[in-house]
């Protein structure tokens, strides 16, 4: 937290609570500590409460959200069928990971800024049978919303048996999620984005439903350490307060997220979701009134964590980013395949949406205005 700190708005890392920082400066400590233990145990059991879940399974591992993604090698096996809702960069990319261990994956493809409707996945789902259907639940390279809630629906209804796996990396933690009402099998996420916590962590949690299919593969699972045989177990014994061990947890993260996690369900999840949607809104209208365009093509399919935004002519995607750094503010650049020179991206999650007196969400608005004043922008 250095004088020259620029506020990191970026869809992730987000800011971190000076409390979260401060629970990484513990001393060296053994992962089988009788005081670490249960920290370990009580993170566990307030991951299945973040997402609004009695029964589900949660695995906390170190390493990236990206490693979710691979950890549905548990639920693969060669030649499975898989639907994947592609709403951007990332669900490419999932597909790859899902292809690596030899699923046939179906893309269904959206119009850039929209998503898949209800009626093609009916379709979809009626012309064969798939093991898993997989949704990106925040697109960060095009700040897109997939309603997971309808998507869990119409696949239930249509296909029973299919899992619903969702990439909820910038989701969990700023978007409203109900495992349980709502009939998910998977929810993968990381630390860095909705939990406020610095990256290390990939965290998926797991239905019941997910884990019988695990135990009732015909082949082995093809990884070591993505595999869940192993990792089952470990989450087991911490969770009952007993050490553990298969490979060596990222001590002083768990307690960072375990510290971020009491601030979050110290208040109604609702309350946080519902300011994430007011604070998303605001600032879509100030795009708006700016003249600009958000790359989701409506408010009910916008991320509430994040905002892409189409740049106007004339201005190039690096000078807004530098000026906007000089400002003491670090947005993102466009990623998506073709556009990325075409649009820019800005974070609002976390302390910055739900701490108002930090000021972080005006001083991006002020930044902004005052960036593209200077880069020779008018608005309409």
């Amino acid at each position: 937290m250095t004088v020259d700190h620029k506020l990191c708005m970026i869809p992730g890392p987000i800011e971190f609570h000076e409390d979260v920082l401060n629970a990484m400066a513990t001393p060296a400590t053994s992962h089988v500590d009788p005081n670490f233990v249960p920290v370990f145990g009580e993170t566990l059991e307030m991951v299945r409460k973040v997402v609004i879940s009695e029964t589900a399974q949660p695995f906390v591992v170190s390493g990236s959200g990206t490693l979710g993604w691979d950890m549905m090698v548990n639920l693969i096996e060669q030649g499975d069928e898989v639907l994947l809702l592609n709403t951007g960069y990332f669900g490419t990319h999932f597909a790859q990971c899902l292809e690596t261990y030899g699923a046939k994956v179906t893309q269904l493809y959206a119009e850039v800024g929209s998503r898949p409707s209800q009626e093609q996945i009916k379709e979809a789902l009626s012309k064969t049978q798939y093991k898993l259907v997989t949704v990106t639940h925040v697109d960060t390279s095009t700040g897109v919303l997939s309603d997971i809630k309808a998507v869990a629906e119409t696949v239930k209804s249509v296909s029973p048996n299919t899992l619903v796996v969702v990439d909820g990396v910038c989701s969990v933690g700023s978007e409203e999620i109900r495992f349980d009402e709502w009939k998910l099998d998977v929810v993968i996420t990381g630390s860095q984005k909705g939990l406020g916590v610095p990256p290390g962590l990939s965290i998926v949690v797991a239905s019941q439903k997910a884990l019988e299919v695990l135990q009732t593969r015909k082949t082995p699972v093809a990884s070591y350490y993505s595999n869940w045989n192993r990792w089952l177990p470990i989450m087991q014994a911490y969770e009952a307060r007993r050490p553990a061990y298969f490979a060596t947890p990222a001590v002083q993260l768990v307690y960072a997220l375990h510290t971020s996690l009491k601030k979050i369900l110290s208040q109604p999840l609702q309350e946080r979701f519902d300011k994430h949607r007011q604070v998303s809104a605001h600032f879509r209208q100030v795009v708006k009134d700016l003249g600009l365009t958000p790359v989701a093509k409506c408010d009910e399919c916008s991320a509430n964590g994040m905002t892409a935004v189409w740049l106007p002519e004339g201005v190039a995607v690096g000078d807004l980013v530098g000026t906007l750094a000089n400002k003491g503010v670090q947005i993102a650049g466009g990623i998506l395949k073709d556009y990325a020179t075409k649009y820019f991206r800005i974070g609002h999650m976390g302390i910055s949406v739900m701490e108002d007196e930090r000021g972080h969400i005006k001083k991006v608005e002020d930044s902004l205005v005052n960036s593209l004043t200077e880069l020779g922008y008018k608005s309409a």
